[in-house]
């Protein structure tokens, strides 16, 4: 399959780390916190300004999970339509040539889901095949442009679009005072990204030149980790979505996923030497770092994802989707050259996804 559009959007409401940290100190938090721990955790978290699905003065006055999920499903709707309209618009496509669209979140519940929402709202065909992706956090952006090839490779005239909606500050607990909601709430920001992507046959006559690289994706894989549920993930209760995060992340990284890198490539021939471009989810300093050694790259090797980091912080799923489309706007790959795209999350699982620009 090629990848013809990748495409971000943010809320509109924009700020400051140190305006979210004073926020959530004096007013989001019902429990007391202490000031110099948040800040120390806030300012050690890689980010400077965010975007949230609400005004923060809003935050305070969610009374329980079920009225921060209404504002999940209506600013998640409003934020997906808009990633999927602007990313088919790019390639001179409408929602009515969609034939399958599947969707990533986990930041809220919404049934129907939010892909079924967002097609009422766009237009998508009565016929549309949905794919709802629930679960897979952070390692579902990466996840979903692989399950785009699994279907388009049996599908080659068919156009598929990957739609992501993750809109973490609604999943904050107020009462929690555990280092993993305080690391969290410095760290997660709130976004929505789509990806227009086509069969061979399809890309024969769309792939234009003049829309800069256009990547082929030339296979993906999957990991899922032994011993390590508990790493990363939800814990539902009656407040809602608790976040579990261990800090064990950065070590898995290290210890597995240059040996995963290095298997998958040898698959197709190739070597870490072949690489060119990564396209690596945010996870966090500590989780860069480890994944740059896991590599063994350069800081700048990645440095359009320390840049989508420090600029909109971690957007779970859509972020690595973020970087995808940095990348190809302003970092444009060598015609021809390999690219890996890898991300991490709940399971604890990996995925990677090879591109050719």
């Amino acid at each position: 399959m090629h990848v013809l559009s990748v495409r971000g959007v943010l809320p509109e409401h924009r700020y400051q780390q140190e305006e979210i940290t004073e926020s959530f100190i004096s007013r989001m938090m019902s429990a007391k916190v202490n000031r110099r721990v948040v800040e120390r955790f806030h300012g050690n978290a890689g980010v400077k300004t965010r975007h949230t699905a609400l005004p923060l003065e809003d935050y305070a006055g969610l009374a329980d999970f079920g009225a921060s999920n209404d504002a999940f499903i209506e600013a998640g709707v409003a934020l997906g339509s808009r990633a999927v309209v602007d990313a088919l618009k790019a390639v001179d496509l409408a929602p009515a040539d969609v034939d399958l669209i599947i969707s990533a979140t986990v930041t809220g519940l919404a049934v129907p889901s939010l892909e079924a929402r967002v097609a009422a709202t766009i237009g998508l065909r009565e016929d549309v095949i949905r794919v709802p992706l629930v679960g897979l956090g952070c390692v579902a952006g990466a996840a979903g442009v692989a399950r785009l090839h699994d279907y388009l490779v049996g599908h080659p005239d068919a156009v598929a679009v990957l739609m992501s909606v993750e809109l973490c500050s609604l999943t904050l607990q107020r009462d929690d005072v555990s280092i993993a909601n305080l690391v969290a709430s410095g760290l997660f920001g709130d976004g929505a990204a789509a990806v227009v992507a086509v069969g061979a046959e399809r890309a024969a006559m769309m792939l234009d030149p003049d829309r800069g690289v256009q990547p082929e994706v030339l296979a993906a894989t999957s990991r899922l980790y032994p011993d390590s549920e508990r790493t990363m993930g939800w814990d539902v209760g009656a407040g809602g979505l608790k976040i579990v995060l261990d800090s064990s992340v950065p070590d898995l990284v290290r210890h597995y996923v240059g040996g995963d890198v290095d298997r998958f490539l040898a698959q197709h021939d190739l070597t870490r030497a072949d690489i060119e471009w990564y396209v690596a989810h945010p996870g966090g300093p500590k989780v860069l770092e480890a994944m740059a050694d896991a590599l063994e790259v350069p800081r700048e090797a990645l440095g359009v994802t320390w840049d989508s980091l420090s600029r909109i912080g971690n957007l779970s799923s859509a972020s690595v989707l973020h970087v995808f489309a940095d990348t190809l706007a302003d970092h444009p790959p060598r015609r021809g050259s390999y690219g890996l795209m890898l991300a991490m999350g709940p399971g604890f699982c990996s995925e990677l996804v090879l591109l050719r620009a």
